[in-house]
């Protein structure tokens, strides 16, 4: 029987990752076959990012353009899900009246259903849940790009209400999934090849508190330590807020923990972090910050910024640029505030100009630099893991990511060799050489 072949095209984080994973899982495991041409498929599937008006853009961009091979290809239908879908379901079916169906961030579940649908022509064309609900259990999925490295989406939604997020109104509230489910998954991951889990939720650090009212991340970190064929674990987005003595415990003490941890602070003023509804002040980012130096000294800590948010002024700012240099951390990316609709912050008076915001994201990313180029340099001569990517093409060097480093965000480790590496391969890298985010190397 020939299946039916399905193209998609995921935007915006992990999460979202994630869930496309799980819709080809779905799919593939019924009369239809994922493809990595759009030229090639009858139906396309866009998963969506709503988070800020550039995502926003992009996604609209995509939709756009993927529609002419509804025109110029094989393409029949065209299916936009994920955080734009959940937020503008109305809008999108309204102006784009070529998209064919649409599911909001609980629905990814129903993609079967949804493309058995298409040829009905009395078919029902969005499929939006409350963004409360919970996601079933024990689906398929199929992950994509390297099986050395998968996510471990351990919660969704977010509780946090930042004043200037609508993920809530999009992802619904916190929901942790049970233990044995997320130790299942890690197995099943690990039986597949991955050698590398990364933890993910809007917040990994309240996993459990909705639960059995308890911080259920550092129980959950033993445990998976115990996995045998798993060598990495590596944590992003931990909260400052909820970052205790217990975590920070299991951090030190599971060997199989990256001495890697991504802590979005947002900022150092205690105005605008009050203005932000943070739930934490800078001397707790800063004790923090100690407290895991303290423990683990070797710890790379990354962290994401918000400048221009509404009401920031100069000092504001240079208590932000203080901390940078004070903390020196060790990865740092910055957002410039984009203004949406919907949330708290949008209500705010002395919105910033664009030209304000781009200096101060310019004043700051330059400052980071300068740190970065340091704390590499600081590195040469020490011998680090590596986790082999790539084959440099006639050339007897490889290109591969440090304990220190996230995939696509953070920098990479040129290594060269003699020797025959393999692709998800951990190898021990000396490190001789550095620039500003990456390290240059050799085998030992």
């Amino acid at each position: 029987m020939k299946k039916t072949k399905v193209y998609f095209e995921t935007l915006g984080c992990s999460k979202n990752q994630v869930d496309t994973e799980t819709m080809i899982g779905i799919l593939e495991g019924q009369a239809y076959m994922s493809t990595l041409s759009p030229e090639q498929a009858q139906i396309i599937v866009v998963n969506t990012c709503g988070f800020i008006e550039s995502a926003k853009e992009e996604s609209i961009e995509t939709i756009l353009s993927l529609l002419q091979n509804k025109q110029h290809g094989k393409c029949k239908f065209l299916v936009v899900t994920g955080c734009l879908a959940q937020r503008y379901a109305e809008d999108l079916k309204k102006e784009m009246p070529e998209i064919d169906a649409i599911l909001g961030t609980t629905s990814f579940d129903h993609i079967l259903k949804t493309v058995q649908m298409l040829e009905d022509p009395t078919r029902k064309d969005v499929f939006i849940e409350s963004a409360d609900k919970h996601i079933p259990e024990h689906l398929p999925r199929k992950t994509l790009g390297p099986k050395h490295t998968a996510f471990l989406k351990i919660a969704e939604g977010c509780d946090n209400c930042c004043t200037y997020c609508i993920i809530p109104k999009l992802r619904g509230k916190y929901r942790s999934r049970l233990l044995a489910d997320v130790l299942n998954e890690a197995k099943s991951l690990v039986k597949q090849g991955a050698k590398e889990l990364i933890i993910i939720a809007q917040d990994i650090t309240r996993y459990g508190t909705d639960l059995e009212e308890q911080k259920l991340l550092p129980e959950l970190l033993d445990e998976l330590n115990k996995i045998e064929g798993l060598q990495w674990i590596r944590l992003q987005y931990a909260y400052p807020d909820m970052i205790t003595e217990n975590l920070i415990k299991a951090i030190r003490d599971n060997e199989k923990v990256c001495h890697y941890i991504d802590i979005p602070i947002q900022h150092a003023s205690d105005r605008i972090l009050k203005l932000m509804n943070r739930k934490t002040s800078k001397a707790h980012i800063e004790k923090v910050v100690a407290d895991l130096r303290t423990a683990v000294p070797d710890i790379a800590i990354r962290t994401t910024l918000i400048v221009g948010f509404p009401g920031e002024t100069d000092a504001d700012f240079n208590e932000l640029l203080v901390l940078v240099e004070t903390l020196k951390f060790d990865r740092l990316g910055v957002f410039k505030y984009s203004r949406e609709e919907d949330t708290p912050a949008d209500t705010l008076p002395d919105h910033l100009d664009d030209e304000i915001k781009d200096t101060r994201y310019n004043t700051l990313m330059a400052l980071q630099q300068g740190i970065s180029e340091t704390l590499m340099l600081a590195r040469v001569g020490q011998v680090i893991s590596v986790l082999i990517e790539e084959k440099v093409e006639n050339e007897s060097i490889f290109v591969g990511r440090s304990a220190y480093d996230a995939p696509e965000i953070d920098g990479v480790v040129y290594v060269h060799t003699t020797s025959v590496l393999e692709i998800g391969q951990i190898c021990s890298v000396k490190i001789n050489d550095a620039l500003e985010y990456d390290w240059i190397g050799e085998t030992i």
